[in-house]
């Protein structure tokens, strides 16, 4: 498995790459963006269409989530999270179009990172104020100070590997799964046919195991993580 591909350089600062990664991000947020002014074109107060109630019902449903999780107080956090699991399942479902998914890139992941990171400390100390979250790192002893360190950056750390972690491990399985196949069709038809007989099927099952299950999972899962967390930082 290679990383992302390059596909041409911005002739600025020596050449500046752009990779797979950046380019189908960029798809992903135009889709966003296109489906987003689709969904909400005529929106009325009486007589709706159903285009109308599947979205609104998408929105309470989500605004519902957060509050569960995070508490009515914190129903600000809806539009970040909606945005962050569309973006990420948009991305984790381009496999199954023979796509790569942003989300098989660290870089992307480590971003998420960092903005969870961000989320917390701003949060946390807007609502706590800057001395008792310094004082959070002191409890329940001193000595733990370290720990609690380590703790608070590994945390965003493990959020970005694992999301990365699950969808480029589909890429790897079916990669390696389709040179298998290829490889034993090789060696069972050579003679008659070089169309990789056993290679079709398995594959696509696979691939649509790991980039439509696995891709909505990992979508759920990153969205309640950060709201978890935060939620946490806050209290």
């Amino acid at each position: 498995m290679n990383g992302p591909e390059i596909l041409f350089y911005i002739p600025i600062l020596g050449g500046l790459p752009v990779t797979e990664t950046l380019v189908n991000s960029w798809l992903v947020m135009a889709l966003l963006v296109l489906l987003s002014l689709w969904l909400t074109h005529g929106m009325r107060k009486r007589g709706i269409s159903k285009k109308q109630v599947v979205v609104e019902t998408g929105v309470k449903m989500l605004y519902q989530l957060v509050e569960d999780t995070m508490g009515a107080d914190k129903l600000y956090f809806a539009p970040y999270i909606g945005t962050l699991f569309l973006f990420v399942l948009f991305s984790n479902l381009l496999g199954l179009f023979t796509l790569r998914s942003p989300t098989a890139d660290l870089n992307t992941t480590a971003a998420f990172a960092l903005i969870h990171f961000g989320l917390v400390q701003v949060f946390s100390i807007k609502a706590n104020g800057l001395k008792n979250r310094v004082k959070g790192f002191v409890e329940p002893v001193p000595v733990v100070l370290p720990l609690n360190i380590v703790g608070e950056f590994s945390t965003p750390i493990a959020v970005a590997l694992r999301l990365f972690g699950n969808m480029a491990s589909g890429i790897v399985v079916t990669s390696l799964l389709y040179q298998a196949l290829t490889w034993l069709s090789d060696l069972v038809f050579g003679g008659l046919t070089s169309f990789p007989i056993f290679a079709v099927g398995i594959p696509a099952v696979l691939s649509i195991y790991f980039d439509l299950f696995t891709g909505c999972m990992q979508a759920f899962i990153i969205s309640m993580l950060c709201m978890v967390f935060v939620e946490m930082a806050m209290d």
